[in-house]
């Protein structure tokens, strides 16, 4: 897979409006839907585009996405189009088991959940509603019910960092299929919340690369590529062919598949929003087209910003200089919100490149983290 023509996972923010207030919410999500929202025509026109690229998984994302009303009309007419769908809809009252079942007979792969602490105190403190825990645990046994794999999102922030080994076991208790660990980038809301700090991020990815050996899920970093290079320096394959001498995806045990190569913003990583703007990732906010204006495939490969972000050789600083720019990069959101410049180096990254000009090529041993 060519992640210069086309990407691997195409996150459609089907709306904004939900009734959480997380405080972290990348979309400052709002109680009520926008007028302007892609339409249902154009939405199944952008299903079209994304039926078209090379094997893109499709992820519906908000918001809430059960707050449109098309939400099951699009996962049908998108799993009829051949393309891997699944989606991280809030635990509101929206979430019903009709709900789940639903979505269930449309064809959806994967339901995600976030959990962002082991008990109702945390997760509720992050969410800015109480009863947000009770309503997820009630919410995933209902998938388990109804046989539906069952993802669960955590938010890591100085707030629930020292929970993170209960969140483990919390994860393996709720039966999840994998655990999609997310490293704090602050945007949106988020800029009210406090990352961890850059020595911290190393702690949690070593023990994450210990955890995966010993757990039945399988762990997933977003926003923290540099996991990447904590597996290799631990002399570990970080990436699985399906078949000797070929680059597909990995098969998982819902149908979902993981990324051949290294999945990062803007590099086999598309995000569009409610309104049909193209970004490189929800987390960097640099507007790069209109689906309704330019196709989602044309900007993807043809836009300066994305073009920049595929070529690991303009990176600045030490994230220009690292051997392993070719498997991480960094995270490219993060290098934005601290520093203004995308292509600035990562700083959280507390690793300090070899005096060397060989880096490590992406035909080597990769996986799909962000």
């Amino acid at each position: 897979m060519d992640y210069h023509k086309s990407p691997f996972i195409v996150i459609w923010e089907l709306t904004r409006a939900c009734a959480l207030r997380c405080l972290h919410c990348r979309a400052e999500a709002q109680y009520f839907r926008h007028p302007d929202e892609l339409t249902t025509e154009e939405g199944f026109a952008l299903i079209d585009q994304i039926a078209e690229m090379e094997g893109a998984m499709l992820v519906f994302t908000g918001g809430d996405p059960l707050m449109r009303p098309d939400l099951f009309d699009f996962i049908e007419y998108a799993v009829k189009k051949g393309i891997r769908v699944s989606m991280t809809p809030s635990a509101t009252p929206k979430v019903t088991r009709k709900a789940m079942e639903r979505a269930k007979a449309a064809g959806l792969s994967r339901w995600a959940f976030s959990l962002d602490g082991p008990n109702e105190t945390i997760h509720d403190y992050f969410r800015g509603v109480k009863g947000s825990y009770n309503r997820t645990i009630k919410y995933i046994h209902y998938l388990h019910e109804l046989e539906l794999p069952v993802q669960i999102n955590t938010v890591v922030s100085r707030f629930n960092v020292d929970v993170l080994k209960e969140m483990a076991e919390r994860v393996q208790e709720l039966k999840a299929v994998l655990w999609s660990v997310f490293f704090l980038i602050p945007t949106g809301r988020a800029t009210n919340l406090e990352p961890i700090s850059p020595e911290d991020h190393e702690k949690v990815l070593l023990w994450l690369s210990e955890l995966k050996d010993h757990v039945p899920f399988d762990i997933k970093t977003t926003e923290a590529p540099f996991y990447r290079r904590v597996l290799l320096q631990k002399g570990e394959e970080v990436f699985q062919r399906t078949k000797p001498g070929r680059d597909d995806a990995r098969p998982f045990m819902d149908g979902i598949g993981r990324a051949p190569f290294a999945v990062n913003d803007g590099k086999g990583f598309v995000f569009i929003s409610h309104l049909g703007d193209v970004y490189p990732s929800g987390f960097l906010p640099i507007k790069c087209g209109n689906v309704r204006e330019t196709p989602l495939l044309s900007i993807y490969q043809n836009h300066k910003v994305f073009r920049e972000l595929r070529n690991p050789d303009l990176l600045k600083g030490k994230c220009g200089q690292c051997e392993f720019r070719h498997i991480c990069g960094g995270s490219r959101s993060r290098a934005y919100a601290v520093t203004g410049d995308y292509l600035a180096s990562d700083p959280y990254c507390i690793y300090q490149p070899k005096k060397t000009n060989v880096s490590v090529k992406s035909g080597s041993s990769l996986m799909n983290e962000n």
